[in-house]
């Protein structure tokens, strides 16, 4: 008996080794910051923690939830979920436990809808009516508006700056009394004789004077009058356009300057770049291309990554991002290493549209017109996640992580340009009218100002970054029939042209000395200048090179919502090696335990001389433990398996 006891022996040594397999390996490290541990080492999402309901066993992500855990701005439901503002008082129990709505007036039950507290009641007919009448605009919200509602029965209030015709239509009230019939009724036109400046100041935001036959908006000094009604202050650097970067106005005279890495042109007044000659990169069906900005040099940058499609570079590195049209894919090539060594960086909801890198804080943002979306992801592919969701074909994106501004397009119904922080807060629509395609954006950085393309009405304009100071700086001069890429650098604007297969650029404040780069490009995509005084390494209002979740700014956005990770630590088993394991241990368990009971029945069966019992007892010993020829083919196992589970876990 004593080979048998020294079987069971191991038997119990083997299962101790499970156990302490299994209590070496039961508290997994929890993928910060997107995941919290628990009292008893288990994991759970960090959204998951102070919601009000207890995932942990012991409840720990329940506690310590007493203080204020909402960010300014932010409503604390009881149920410790943070909302938006915008969310209170809608008529839906966002929260879950009703407290977003408990503070409202009693809307509801009347039938009527809640602007909020301590706004009023309003009747379903003055919904999505085109026509904002709560303080925050959420009768008109596209989250609203996107959804089946009651239409109005009357016919809807028009805004200060229009007329109301007889048949409920608005029109310009600059359009009023004006000799031309705007109404389908002709209201327009009626009782002519009176002031129209004693109704709401005929629509103008200053000085309203009546004439004889309609009337006219007039500015204060140093204001110009916009939209026939509105007026806004003059910048008359921007008024009259002349310098590429920095203007002082004094003395009703400008003086031009240069950012610090630039240099001023003696003869030109141009601000040109210091160090190396820029270059430009743009995609085509034919792959990769990079181009020099005054055209003369040409050459294949990654044939592989064929097709039109967006693209965006991070400086510092030279690394390009590349993202096919009508695809949800997003590669990553060096500029220097081989054409031929690219990476899948990120698989994507829906197609990419628009692509942008924040090189302060490593982030990736994309547009996707199916998924209706910005997005946001660290430039390594680890994560990712909605930014801004619900609109309405987006189709490009831009951003200033120095002034911790996001900025995107969009083309469908009700075309436009917004802006919002970094985090996708305090959006601010800077571009609502006489746009109809927007296909491309670009940042002027040193004058502040932002630059799209419009395919629709087959132009460039700008705006400042608060959306005053438009202007068209290219018109149709036919190449402008399809733009798609649009990129700034100096004192110029380079777009490509799909219908004449070209890469062209021109003046940046007046469109004048067009030139075509490049012609006969099949089928022409986005493109991106890349120099590194384009990127500059300087504080933004989040601070300096921060760490992943280490300050309340934009890095935390990948923080306080559930990311998609693509990436485990090398030290720590995920859950799925672990059960590998478990498994594993336990089938060699059962093995042995069969091989014990082969053995007892062959200890027993007649005839068996001593030497040949040896050497059977011998070929049945624990192959992880016996010192002959099965030890090494099950060490070779054990390490091939785990090989394998650490592979699939990546």
């Amino acid at each position: 008996m004593g080979h048998l006891g020294g079987l069971f022996l191991l038997i119990a040594t083997l299962k101790c080794c499970c156990v302490w397999g299994a209590a070496g390996h039961s508290l997994p490290a929890c993928h910060e910051p997107l995941e919290f541990r628990c009292g008893d080492g288990s994991c759970i999402p960090r959204l998951s923690v102070c919601d009000g309901h207890t995932h942990c066993e012991d409840g720990s992500d329940e506690h310590r939830c007493d203080g204020q855990w909402c960010e300014k701005g932010e409503f604390a439901c009881r149920s410790r979920r943070c909302l938006s503002l915008h969310l209170l008082c809608d008529g839906v129990d966002d929260c879950g436990d009703g407290s977003d709505e408990s503070p409202c007036l009693n809307c509801s039950a009347a039938g009527l809808f809640s602007c909020g507290p301590p706004d009023a009641c309003l009747s379903r007919e003055r919904l999505c009516d085109g026509q904002a009448d709560c303080r925050d605009r959420r009768d008109e919200s596209e989250e609203l508006c996107g959804l089946p509602r009651p239409r109005p029965h009357t016919s809807p209030t028009c805004a200060m700056s229009e007329f109301q015709c007889g048949d409920g239509q608005c029109v310009r009230q600059t359009w009023r009394c004006d000799g031309s019939t705007d109404c389908s009724d002709g209201s327009d036109e009626e009782n002519c004789g009176q002031n129209e400046c004693l109704v709401n100041n005929g629509g103008c935001s200053h000085t309203c004077v009546d004439h004889q036959q309609g009337f006219l908006c007039v500015c204060p000094d140093n204001m110009r009058l916009v939209d026939d009604s509105q007026c806004e202050d003059v910048d008359m650097c921007l008024e009259s356009d002349v310098c590429d970067q920095l203007c002082v106005h004094t003395n009703n005279s400008l003086t031009c300057d240069c950012h610090k890495d630039y240099q001023m042109n003696p003869v030109t007044g141009e601000c040109q770049a210091n160090g190396n000659v820029a270059q430009l990169v743009f995609t085509s069906s034919k792959g990769m291309r990079r181009l020099s900005i005054f055209g003369n040099e040409y050459s294949e940058l990654a044939q592989h990554l064929s097709g039109p499609g967006q693209v965006a570079v991070l400086a510092t590195n030279r690394t390009l991002y590349w993202a096919r049209q009508g695809r949800g894919s997003i590669y990553r090539v060096s500029m220097d290493g081989s054409p031929h060594h690219w990476v899948l960086v990120l698989k994507v909801e829906g197609s990419v549209s628009g692509l942008a890198v924040d090189w302060i804080h490593q982030l990736l943002y994309w547009t996707s017109m199916e998924s209706g979306s910005v997005s946001v992801g660290l430039l390594d592919g680890s994560a990712q996640r909605p930014l801004i969701t619900r609109l309405d074909q987006p189709s490009a994106v831009a951003v200033d992580p120095l002034q911790g501004l996001l900025f995107w397009a969009q083309c469908g119904s009700a075309p436009k340009i917004e802006r919002s922080s970094l985090e996708g807060r305090n959006r601010t629509a800077l571009v609502t009218s006489s746009i109809r395609h927007p296909v491309g954006l670009s940042l002027d950085m040193p004058r502040q100002l932002l630059y799209w393309a419009d395919q629709g009405t087959r132009s460039i304009s700008r705006v400042d970054l608060d959306g005053r100071h438009r202007k068209a700086v290219v018109e149709s001069n036919g190449y402008l029939d399809r733009p798609f890429g649009l990129a700034l650098f100096e004192g110029f604007v380079y777009w490509s042209e799909e219908v004449t297969h070209s890469i062209c650029r021109a003046d940046k404040h007046n469109g004048s000395n067009l030139k075509v780069l490049l012609s006969n490009v099949t089928s022409p995509g986005g493109l991106v200048i890349v120099q590194p005084v384009l990127q500059p390494n300087e504080p933004s209002e989040c601070g300096h090179n921060m760490k992943m979740c280490q300050h309340k700014c934009v890095v935390d956005l990948l923080c306080k919502v559930p990311a998609i990770s693509r990436t485990v630590p090398a030290s720590t088993l995920s859950d799925p090696t672990y059960a590998g394991i478990l498994s594993l241990i336990m089938v060699l368990s059962v093995l042995l335990v069969g091989m014990g009971l082969w053995w007892w029945r062959e200890q027993f069966r007649p005839s068996r001389s001593l030497t040949e019992q040896s050497i059977r007892l011998k070929e049945s010993q624990d192959p992880l433990i016996s010192q002959g020829p099965p030890m090494g083919s099950g060490i070779s196992l054990v390490k091939d398996t785990l090989l394998k589970l650490d592979l699939d876990s990546e």
